[in-house]
C-alpha cells in the first residue's frame, strides 16, 4: 500500500469517527473510537507511542 493509500485510509477512519460522535467527548474517547475504527480497517498502529526526546 503505498503512502498515499494509507494517508486516504486514515484520514476516512478519521472522518467516520467525527460523522458517528460528533463534538463534544473527551480526546480518549476519539482517540477509542478512532482505534476500533482502523482496527476495522486493517491499519496497524501504536496508540500513544512513547518517544525519546534529546
Amino acid at each position: 500500500m503505498s503512502h498515499e493509500d494509507t494517508t486516504r485510509k486514515i484520514i476516512g477512519c478519521a472522518m467516520s469517527v467525527h460523522r458517528a460522535l460528533g463534538n463534544g467527548f473527551q480526546e480518549i474517547v476519539y482517540q477509542r473510537a478512532l482505534a476500533v475504527e482502523m482496527s476495522l480497517q486493517g491499519l496497524n498502529f501504536e496508540r500513544e507511542k512513547e518517544l525519546p526526546l534529546i
